[in-house]
């Protein structure tokens, strides 16, 4: 028995040639034809993406630490706050002062739009599959009416959709956030006072950027995958790691990429440990930045 696949009734898609088909796997009730797609995104690399009110931090194993700075973005909501104001009690009683209002709400949604799309496209550009945090504004709102501004003022989710859009939903996964900044990414260990732009761990001895460590740890959730569960009250992400050791992964993936695969020298080694100790100090990123005379995010020298 044979199928003669040059008499098919049905149309191959366009970016598929007849070269692409495999061999046909006949069953009982059906015969499935394969077919090869080309990966338009292949040899990119999958990252996650820590968000931050100024700075979107990534990381993967190939691209190491990249940061985009949105400080500009920021800028446009604020400035655009700060004109709407001046006219927000005159709109309800004047009809030139709405048409005013509604200029200003208009040009910063376009505004904000041209920044969305520039990050997103150098998202685009180092990586292939792209994990972001489920986030949700409702839940981050406190009795703060400055950090609640500062929270409803965030383009988290647009930059979402549009990478979602250009991407495909496959390609854009969502990981859950909790405690992504507050666990340690080499050992687990909970800091439950966390303070300032430096992680420490007490377990065992990793001093780290904050942002830098949160996105290690959302970058593990993408590749290994996770489970959630409470205990004793408390919301418990745990990796799927086969039994495999976090730590000792940690030193012979993570570290190498941050160090470019070299050994930080200077100073004499009195124990394994000594390595990662001073990583937020001598770890810098691949920073992008808004740069005006260009009008696009471009890669910036740290």
């Amino acid at each position: 028995m044979y199928l003669d696949l040059s008499a098919r009734y049905f149309k191959l898609p366009s970016e598929v040639s007849s070269s692409a088909l495999g061999e046909p796997i006949i069953t009982l009730e059906k015969v499935h034809l394969p077919v090869h797609y080309e990966d338009t995104q292949s040899g990119k690399p999958g990252v996650a993406w820590y968000f931050n009110l100024l700075s979107l931090d990534g990381y993967s194993p190939e691209t190491g630490w990249v940061r985009i700075d949105t400080s500009k973005l920021a800028s446009v909501h604020i400035s655009s706050f700060e004109k709407r104001r001046s006219v927000q009690r005159k709109a309800s009683k004047s009809k030139k002062a709405k048409k005013i209002l509604a200029k200003y709400s208009r040009r910063e949604r376009n505004r904000a739009r041209k920044h969305q799309l520039e990050i997103a496209r150098v998202i685009q550009s180092v990586a292939g599959v792209v994990g972001l945090e489920e986030l949700s504004k409702h839940c981050m709102y406190t009795r703060s009416r400055l950090w609640n501004r500062m929270i409803s003022r965030s383009d988290w989710r647009s930059i979402s959709r549009i990478l979602e859009e250009r991407l495909g939903e496959a390609k854009v996964k969502e990981l859950d956030p909790y405690g992504s900044s507050s666990f340690c990414s080499r050992c687990g260990w909970h800091n439950k006072d966390l303070n300032g732009a430096v992680f420490e761990c007490k377990e065992c001895g990793l001093r780290i950027d904050r942002q830098l460590n949160a996105a290690i740890n959302l970058y593990m959730r993408l590749r290994f995958g996770y489970t959630t569960n409470w205990e004793d009250g408390r919301k418990r992400v745990e990796l799927r790691m086969e039994g495999a050791s976090q730590r000792e992964w940690w030193d012979r993936v993570v570290l190498p990429s941050l160090l470019g695969g070299c050994v930080l020298t200077g100073g004499k080694r009195s124990d394994p440990d000594e390595l990662v100790r001073f990583l937020n100090d001598a770890v810098k990123p691949k920073l992008y930045a808004y740069e005006r005379y260009n009008d696009m995010y471009l890669s910036i020298p740290t």
